[in-house]
């Protein structure tokens, strides 16, 4: 095989990789698009399990939900491996330190990803049904504040997402997510409106985790891990509060918001 048939099939692969990866992007918009519609659940007075394992959960409720289930979980790993290929060899269209937070960002989301994938595996076999995301949370803080300078530890867990969080609204607020988006690939009305889907999306989510934050925080100053909690707590946090049910209907309608983005951005992601 000369130099020139070894490129081409390097691009060929990484062209499948690249499609595949965003077929995964595309499933994790189907996740949020499900926790949104969790979210409106615990809105108006149900107590649904309003996070990543209780949308994987209610996608396999059906015969025909566990078909999707696998196609979904089949997806998340794609996606997160897709995010590995990018934190190695990606961001190309940025230089320096920019590329490099990208690429660690990448990395992990990548993580992220592939562990929600494996969770869906396990729902979609009968072997991940238990368990809510806090109770995991809960238990995770507990292993922390058992360390010496256990409850240190969680407050800069804490404040690690927190970071996280401020990141994401930036990020939204912004508008930083377009710089990774070919938007010329979208038809007219999804270059007009990606934008604004992709903000929107970005703020709820950062909003979701800023109140993570604020509960791992409390957790890690109180020494009560029984105080922590994953999205699922965030969200019914969010609706305990005054004009609860308000805020979190638009959060909720932001989370849509970044499952849609997704589609978008599935297809318009630069390479």
């Amino acid at each position: 095989m000369n130099r020139t048939e070894a490129t081409a099939e390097r691009g060929e692969k990484s062209n499948t990789a690249q499609l595949l990866g965003r077929v995964g992007m595309a499933c994790y918009g189907v996740v949020h698009l499900v926790i949104a519609y969790l979210a409106l659940q615990v809105a108006f007075g149900d107590s649904e399990q309003a996070d990543q394992k209780g949308a994987l959960q209610q996608i396999g409720s059906t015969a025909f939900g566990q078909i999707l289930l696998w196609i979904v979980a089949v997806g998340l790993i794609l996606f997160g491996l897709w995010q590995f290929l990018m934190a190695a060899t990606g961001y190309e269209w940025v230089t320096g330190g920019k590329r490099t937070r990208k690429r660690i960002g990448a990395a992990a989301r990548g993580v992220v990803v592939i562990l929600l994938g494996v969770t869906a595996i396990r729902i979609a076999t009968g072997s991940g049904g238990g368990g809510s995301g806090n109770q995991k949370q809960q238990e995770f803080t507990a292993k922390l504040l058992q360390l010496p300078a256990g409850p240190a530890l969680v407050v800069i867990a804490a404040a690690c997402v927190l970071g996280v969080a401020i990141a994401a609204g930036l990020k939204g607020a912004k508008k930083k997510f377009l710089e990774d988006l070919n938007t010329s690939e979208l038809p007219g009305k999804a270059q007009r409106w990606i934008g604004t889907i992709g903000t929107t999306g970005y703020l709820a989510k950062g909003v979701v985790l800023a109140i993570v934050a604020i509960l791992l925080a409390i957790a890690g100053f109180t020494a009560d891990p029984n105080k922590a909690g994953g999205l699922d707590a965030a969200l019914k946090t969010l609706s305990a509060q005054p004009f609860g049910t308000v805020l979190l209907i638009i959060v909720a309608l932001g989370l849509a918001a970044f499952g849609v983005y997704c589609f978008g951005a599935a297809r318009a992601h630069k390479r």
